[in-house]
């Protein structure tokens, strides 16, 4: 397998960030004379021009397809296309390219582990565990893997401050676990598991374990060797990329012995009508024609993270945290949902006798935009007794200013309900 060099030097100045971004230098005129306040970055990242110019000059001046043509066009379109998953691996600390497969997104990366492993390792009696403050993408899959092979769903507890019980898993791990499926940070909380532990844990007890990465992967430095964990799962559009585009890492020896997720055109070596033999990893579970555009796309994001630098990311994001739970502390009848320890950049909350949807339909008027509902996580509203929360999160592009309008305005909502 090739070998990687480590990811490039920053080179950018993070109080230059903002200006990159189209749709928040639009002038107050477009948002109703207020100036866009957005916060609702853990359902989808605003992009950069980088990545809005890759995108349109690949369509403009060499579109073509990629692995199939001998022409030039698809000789340049191939070579992007690939090094675009030599970025990847830099960026999350792979041994290999070859240990990225290039997916949908989140979700459709935990559906073909979950499908592989049911079709060739899952079998009756065997747990899957996951946790309870899953995103429905970590838990549906389970499901329907648990149906296919006969295995059962057990799950991890958290406590009232939203942090996983370790007791718990260790005692869960006791029993015929095979597969753990748990998020790095929860999309609900924000709060930051401790992976490394519980890989260390799971593969005591000869458990593989599975990370939901979508929350974390642009918000924090990641290696997934120092994590020692076996696959990793997360999203382009979550990281400045487009939709439609997403990463599955896993370690090469597991993902050579699985069986593909789909089948069609560049995942196979040999077809007959009596049998088909598969590619090696990566490509035997890209099946089809890829999201071209979208993969280059990705590739800018990828630069982009580089240019600035993950830690840096991260302890801005981390000042913005602290800013925004004194701040929301401070506002009558606010309940803070998730305030475990080490939480990502994501403030999750209710205000007392308005819903949530009223809450984000209200902050809109201001010209902020927040997420309210219950974040695919049905079982985590359930465990703090809530239908719904509203829910602001950071990105690097925000600032204490931007925390400031929040809470300038969840006072004039609560005061229209008062």
């Amino acid at each position: 397998m090739n070998q990687l060099t480590s990811a490039p030097t920053p080179t950018r100045d993070l109080a230059t960030l903002k200006a990159d971004f189209p749709v928040l230098n639009r002038p107050a005129e477009a948002w109703d004379g207020k100036s866009l306040v957005y916060l609702d970055s853990a359902a989808t990242t605003q992009k950069p021009l980088a990545v809005i110019e890759t995108m349109d000059r690949f369509y403009r001046e060499h579109y073509g397809t990629v692995r199939r043509g001998v022409y030039r066009l698809s000789e340049k379109a191939t070579t992007a296309y690939e090094g675009t998953r030599v970025k990847l691996a830099q960026l999350i600390g792979a041994a290999s390219p070859q240990e990225i497969i290039y997916t949908k997104g989140t979700t459709d990366s935990i559906n073909l582990v979950a499908y592989s492993l049911a079709r060739s390792r899952l079998k009756p009696g065997d747990v899957i565990l996951i946790s309870e403050m899953e995103h429905h993408a970590n838990i549906v899959p389970w499901q329907i893997a648990c149906e296919i092979s006969g295995a059962k769903i057990q799950v991890i507890p958290m406590s009232d401050e939203g942090e996983l019980d370790l007791d718990a898993y260790r005692r869960l791990m006791a029993g015929p676990v095979r597969v753990v499926a748990v998020n790095h940070v929860s999309n609900a909380l924000g709060t930051v598991n401790p992976i490394a532990e519980m890989a260390e844990i799971a593969h005591a007890n000869g458990a593989l374990i599975l990370v939901d990465g979508a929350q974390s992967v642009a918000h924090m430095p990641v290696d997934v060797q120092r994590l020692g964990i076996d696959f990793f799962a997360f999203s382009g559009h979550k990281m400045f990329g487009h939709t439609g585009i997403g990463v599955l890492w896993g370690r090469y020896d597991l993902l050579a012995s699985l069986p593909p997720f789909e089948g069609g055109g560049d995942m196979i070596r040999t077809v007959t009508f009596e049998k088909t033999t598969y590619q090696d990893p990566p490509h035997r579970f890209e099946a089809g024609t890829p999201a071209i555009t979208e993969v280059l796309g990705l590739g800018a994001a990828v630069d982009y993270l580089f240019a600035f630098g993950l830690s840096r990311f991260q302890a801005h994001e981390q000042v913005l945290l602290k800013y925004g739970t004194e701040a929301l502390q401070g506002i009558p009848g606010l309940r803070l949902i998730g305030q475990a320890k080490h939480k990502g950049g994501i403030l999750s909350f209710t205000l007392e006798g308005i819903h949530p949807h009223d809450i984000g339909t209200l902050l809109d008027e201001d010209g902020i935009a927040i997420r309210a509902g219950h974040h695919c996580a049905q079982p985590t509203m359930a465990h703090f007794g809530v239908p719904a929360t509203a829910r602001a999160s950071f990105a690097p592009y925000n600032s204490t200013e931007d925390v400031d309008v929040l809470v300038a305005s969840l006072h004039r909502i609560r005061n229209l309900f008062a």
